[in-house]
C-alpha cells in the first residue's frame, strides 16, 4: 500500500490536511489492480478498536466494516467525544453513503481537508481510501495536538520521543522507522514513565524480538495500549512502516499525557527561576559595579580638592600634566562604566518587569540617581580644579616676570648707589679751598638732583616687592630682605646727602665764584644722562604679553621711543657743546684745566658711551619685539587652528545629539531596521574619535604655548569633552532602549505593526518632538486609542508611566505601558498552579517531589529560598509553594 509522500500528510498545523488526487494502487494476488491489505491495516485496525470498544464494540475487517458508515460515525464520537447527527437506519446504498458523507463533514468540521475521498469509495470498500481516510482521522485526533516547543504533528512527536529517550544507552531516535528495529526506544518511552514495568538494565541491543515483544505486552497489559504491531515484520523488514509506527507511538504519548502535564508545569517552573537567578545575578553585578564607580569618586574628589599650590611654575606643569593624564586616561573608562551600570540597570528593570516582578531597588547610596550625583559633583571639583591650576600657572607666571624685574631694577639701583654713602660722608671740605668748596657745592647740587631723579625707581622697586608679596610669591623673604635694605639705605643717603648739604652750607660764604659752564654741564649732563639710564633700563626691560594686540602696543611705545631720539639727539649735542666751550674758554683764556669736572663724575666720554649704547640696544629691542610678534602670530595659527576643527567638532556632536534623539521614534522600518542604523550612527561615532583625539593634541598644543583664550570659537576643550561623553552615553543609552524594545517585543509577543502603531501614536502626541509627552498630550493619546478615562484612572496610570513624578512620559514609558495592556506574561498565580500539579494537588510539595520533577539547579534554589509548610497533616520537612510563589512575583515577603 502506498501512501502520500510527507509533504501531503504532514502539513503544519493549523494547515489543513490534504490527500493526492490520484491515488496508487498495488498490485495482488488476484488482480492485477486489487490493492492488499499490508500490516499497516492491521495497525489502523487495532487503534480503531482501542477506541471502539469504549462503546462496547469493534471491527474485524477495516475495509468492510466502515462501508455502512455506522461504526465510522460511532469511532468519531468516542475520540472527539461530540455527537454527530443522527445515522439513517436503512441498508440501501444510498443509506450508506447518507452515513459516510456525515462522517466525513464531521472531519471536514475540524479543519480537515479531504481530497479526492468520497463517500461512494468508503461504500464500495476501497481499501486505499479507507486506510487513507483513516489515517487522516488518526493525524487529526491523536497526533496534531501534540506540540513540543512550537513545533507540531509529526514533528513535535519526534521531538518528544528524543527528550524521552535521550538518557537511555544504545537510543537514538531520528526517525518513525528504523529507530524503532531493536526495540529499546519503545522499552526507554515505558521506562522513563513507569521505570516499574521493566529492568531496562537486563534489555540487550543483540534481542529487538525480545525488546519489542516485551514492550508490546507490557503495553497492553498495563497501559491499555493494544498490540498493534507485529515484531518479526518490524526486524525483518529494511524499513518499518512509519505510519503504523506513528499511530501506535502516539498512543504511549496519550497514556502519559499525566506525566506530560507535569513535565509542563516542571518546565514553567524551572523558566521562572531562572529568570530570578539572572535577576539576581544582574542586581549583585549592578551592586558591585556602582560601590566600585562610587569608590574611585571618592578617592579622586580628595584628589582634586586638593588645591595647595606649587611654588615653582614646573611644579605647576606638572599637576597640569597629571590633570591631563587623568582627563585622557583615567576618566574615559570610568565614564564608559557609568554608562553601562545604567544600561544595565535599565536592562535589569526591562526585564523585571517584562517577568511581571517587582522592581529592583539598589543599596541605599546606589541609586542611578545617586550616582549621576556623585559624577556631577566629581565633574563640578574637576572643573574647579583645572581653572585653578591655571590661575596658578598664571598667577606663578607673572610672579617669575615681577621677580626678575625686581632683580634687575635692584641691581641697577644697588650699583647706582655704590660708594655713595663713602662719598657723602667724606670730610673733603675740611681741607678745601674756597673754589674747591665752591665746586663740592655744586657737586653736591648736582648729586641731590640725581637722588631726587632715582626716587622714582626706588618707589618701583618697592611698589615690585608689595605685589610680589600680594601675589604670595614663594621667595618672598629674600626680595622682602632686599627691598627693606634699599629702602634703609635710601633712607641713610636722604640723612647724609642733608647733613653734608648743612655742612657745606656753613662754609658757603667761602665759595664766591663757579665756573658756570661747568655748572651748566653738570646740570644738563645729569638729567641726560639720566634719561638715558631709563632709556637703557626700558630698551633691555623684561615683557610679557598674550596676544598680537599687547604686543603691538609696545611696538608702537617703541616706535613712539625712537621717534624722540632725534631731540635727544639734539639735547646731547647741546651738552656736549657746553663742554665744547669750556675747552674754549680755557684755550682762550689759557686755564688750565684739571680734566675733572668739578661739579659731576660725567665726563663727555661717559655721554658718548652711554648714547652709543643707547643706539645699539634700539636695533636689539626691534629684534626682540619682532621675535615677540612671531610668538604671537604662532600663537594666533594655534588658537585658529583649533577653532578651526571645536567648530565643526562641536556643532557635529549636536547633529548627532539631535538626530540621535529621534532615532527611538521614528517608525520607518522595523526595530532591527533601527538598530542597525543606530549600530551604523555608533560605528561613525567610533570613527570620529580620531578627530577628538587631534583636537585634544592641538589643545596641549596651546596650552604648553600659555595660550588660555580663544577669541574664535566659541567651543573650549571642556565643552567638546563634555559633549562627546554626553553623545557616547545617548548613543549607547538609545541602542539600550531599543534592544529592551526588542526584548518586549518578542517576550510579550508584540507584532512589529503593532508596536509601528505605538511609536506612530506617541509621534502624533509629542507636539515638542523631544521624545516626551506632557500628561495633557498622553491622556489625548489614549483617548484616541479607545481609552474611557477617568481621573482616578488616568492617575492610576501616570503613577505606572511616571513613577518619579517627573512630569513627563518618555517614550520608554509608553511602550512598557501599551505592552503590559496588550500582552499576556507569567503570574504568580500561574507559578502556583504549575506547583500544585507537581505537587500532586497537595497545598505543600517535599523536597523529594522538587528533587523528582525539577534540574538539580532549579531544586536547590527552591529549597533553600521556601518556607515551611505550617499547615496540618503535612509530613516533616513539607514546604510553602504557595508564599514562594507569591513572593518571586513580589506580593509577599520572604
Amino acid at each position: 500500500m502506498i501512501f502520500p509522500t510527507d509533504s501531503t500528510v504532514f502539513p503544519q498545523i493549523p494547515q489543513q490536511y490534504s490527500l493526492p488526487v490520484q491515488p496508487t494502487t498495488i498490485p495482488g494476488p488476484d488482480s492485477k489492480n486489487k490493492p492488499t491489505m499490508s500490516k499497516r491495516d492491521d495497525t489502523f485496525t487495532a487503534w480503531c478498536n482501542s477506541h471502539l470498544r469504549k462503546a462496547g464494540t469493534q471491527i474485524e475487517n477495516i475495509e468492510e466494516d466502515f462501508r455502512n458508515g455506522l461504526k465510522l460515525m460511532l469511532l468519531l464520537e468516542v475520540i472527539s467525544g461530540e455527537r454527530l447527527p443522527k445515522p439513517d437506519k436503512g441498508k440501501m446504498r444510498f443509506h450508506k453513503i447518507a452515513n459516510v458523507n456525515k462522517a466525513l463533514d464531521f472531519i471536514c468540521s475540524k479543519g480537515v481537508k479531504l481530497v479526492s475521498i468520497g463517500a461512494e469509495e468508503i461504500v464500495d470498500g476501497n481499501v486505499k481510501m479507507t486506510l487513507g481516510m483513516i489515517w487522516t482521522i488518526i493525524l487529526r485526533f491523536a497526533i496534531q495536538d501534540i506540540s513540543v516547543e512550537e513545533t507540531s504533528a509529526k514533528e513535535g512527536l519526534l521531538l518528544w520521543c528524543q527528550r524521552k529517550t535521550a538518557p537511555y544507552r544504545n537510543v537514538n531516535v531520528q526517525n518513525f522507522h528504523i529507530s524503532w528495529k531493536d526495540g529499546l526506544a519503545l522499552c526507554a518511552l515505558i521506562h522513563r514513565h513507569r521505570p516499574d514495568l521493566i529492568d531496562y538494565s537486563k534489555l540487550r541491543k543483540d534481542d529487538p524480538m525480545g525488546n519489542l515483544n516485551t514492550a508490546f505486552e507490557v503495553a497492553e497489559k498495563y497501559l491499555d495500549i493494544p498490540k498493534m504491531l507485529d515484531a518479526e515484520d518490524i526486524v525483518n523488514t529494511p524499513k518499518p512502516d512509519e505510519k503504523a509506527i506513528m499511530t501506535y507511538v502516539s498512543c504511549f504519548y496519550h497514556a502519559f499525557a499525566g506525566a506530560e502535564q507535569a513535565e509542563t508545569a516542571a518546565n514553567r517552573i524551572c523558566k521562572v527561576l531562572a529568570v530570578n537567578q539572572e535577576n539576581e545575578k544582574l542586581m549583585e553585578e549592578y551592586e558591585k559595579l556602582a560601590s566600585e564607580l562610587l569608590e574611585w569618586i571618592r578617592r579622586t574628589i580628595p584628589w582634586l580638592e586638593n588645591r595647595v599650590a606649587e611654588q615653582t611654575m614646573r611644579a605647576m606643569q606638572q599637576k597640569l600634566e597629571d590633570f591631563r593624564d587623568y582627563r585622557r586616561v583615567h576618566k574615559p573608562p570610568k565614564v564608559q562604566e557609568k554608562c553601562q551600570l545604567e544600561i544595565n540597570f535599565n536592562t535589569l528593570q526591562t526585564k523585571l518587569r517584562l517577568s511581571n516582578r517587582p522592581a529592583f531597588m539598589p543599596s541605599e547610596g546606589k541609586m542611578v540617581s545617586d550616582i549621576a550625583n556623585a559624577w556631577k559633583g566629581l565633574e563640578q571639583v574637576e572643573k574647579g580644579y583645572e581653572e585653578w591650576l591655571l590661575t596658578e600657572i598664571r598667577r606663578l607666571e607673572r610672579l617669575d616676570h615681577l621677580a626678575e624685574k625686581f632683580k634687575q631694577k635692584s641691581s641697577l639701583h644697588e650699583s647706582w648707589t655704590s660708594g655713595k654713602v663713602e662719598l657723602l660722608s667724606m670730610k673733603d671740605y675740611e681741607s678745601a679751598s674756597l673754589m674747591e668748596i665752591r665746586a663740592l657745592m655744586r657737586k653736591h647740587e648736582a648729586f641731590e638732583s640725581d637722588l631726587a631723579a632715582h626716587q622714582d625707581r626706588v618707589e618701583q622697586i618697592a611698589a615690585i616687592a608689595q605685589e610680589l608679596n600680594e601675589l604670595d610669591y614663594h621667595d618672598a623673604v629674600t626680595i622682602n630682605a632686599r627691598c627693606q635694605g634699599i629702602c634703609d639705605q635710601w633712607d641713610n643717603l636722604g640723612t647724609l646727602t642733608q647733613k653734608r648739604r648743612d655742612s657745606l652750607e656753613r662754609v658757603e660764604k667761602l665759595w664766591e665764584t663757579i665756573d658756570q659752564l661747568y655748572l651748566e654741564f653738570a646740570k644738563r649732563a645729569a638729567p641726560f644722562n639720566n634719561w638715558m639710564d631709563g632709556a637703557m633700563e626700558d630698551l633691555q626691560d623684561m615683557f610679557i604679553v598674550h596676544s598680537i594686540e599687547e604686543i603691538q602696543s609696545l611696538i608702537t611705545a617703541h616706535d613712539q621711543f625712537k621717534a624722540t631720539l632725534p631731540e635727544a639727539d639734539k639735547e646731547r649735542v647741546a651738552t656736549m657743546g657746553i663742554q665744547n666751550e669750556i675747552v674754549k674758554i680755557a684755550q682762550t683764556y689759557g686755564i688750565k684745566l684739571s680734566g675733572v669736572n668739578p661739579y659731576t663724575n660725567l665726563s663727555p666720554q661717559d655721554i658718548t658711551d652711554k648714547w652709543d649704547a643707547v643706539k645699539h640696544l634700539v636695533p636689539l629691542r626691534d629684534q626682540m619685539l619682532q621675535e615677540e610678534v612671531a610668538r604671537q602670530q604662532s600663537n594666533e595659527r594655534l588658537r585658529r587652528q583649533f577653532a578651526a576643527q571645536a567648530n565643526i567638532i562641536g556643532p557635529w556632536i549636536q547633529t548627532k545629539m539631535e538626530e540621535i534623539s529621534h532615532v527611538s521614534v521614528d517608525i520607518a522600518g522595523s526595530l532591527e531596521e533601527q538598530m542597525s542604523n543606530l549600530k551604523q550612527y555608533e560605528q561613525n561615532i567610533i570613527n570620529y574619535k580620531c578627530n577628538i583625539d587631534k583636537l585634544e593634541g592641538d589643545h596641549q598644543l596651546s596650552q604648553e604655548s600659555l595660550i588660555f583664550d580663544n577669541k574664535h570659537t566659541n567651543y573650549t576643550m571642556e565643552h567638546v569633552r563634555v559633549g562627546w561623553e554626553q553623545l557616547l552615553t545617548t548613543i549607547a543609552r538609545t541602542i539600550n532602549e531599543v534592544e529592551n524594545q526588542i526584548l518586549t517585543r518578542d517576550a510579550k509577543g508584540i507584532s512589529q505593526e503593532q508596536l509601528n502603531e505605538f511609536r506612530a501614536s506617541f509621534n502624533h502626541f509629542d507636539r515638542k518632538r523631544n521624545g516626551m509627552m506632557d500628561p495633557d498630550d498622553f491622556r489625548a493619546c489614549l483617548i484616541s486609542m479607545g481609552y474611557d478615562l477617568g481621573e482616578v484612572e488616568f492617575a492610576r496610570i501616570m503613577t505606572l508611566v511616571d513613577s518619579n513624578n517627573t512630569g513627563v512620559v518618555t517614550f520608554q514609558a509608553f511602550i512598557d505601558f501599551m505592552t503590559r495592556e496588550t500582552a499576556e506574561t507569567d503570574t504568580a498565580d500561574q507559578v502556583m498552579a504549575s506547583f500544585k500539579i507537581l505537587a500532586s494537588d497537595k497545598t505543600y510539595i517535599t523536597v523529594e517531589e522538587l528533587r523528582r520533577e525539577l534540574p538539580p539547579e532549579q531544586a536547590d534554589y527552591c529549597i533553600s529560598r521556601m518556607t515551611s509548610y505550617v499547615g496540618s497533616g503535612a509530613p516533616p520537612g513539607a514546604l510553602d509553594y504557595i508564599s514562594f510563589s507569591s513572593a518571586l512575583y513580589g506580593e509577599s515577603d520572604l
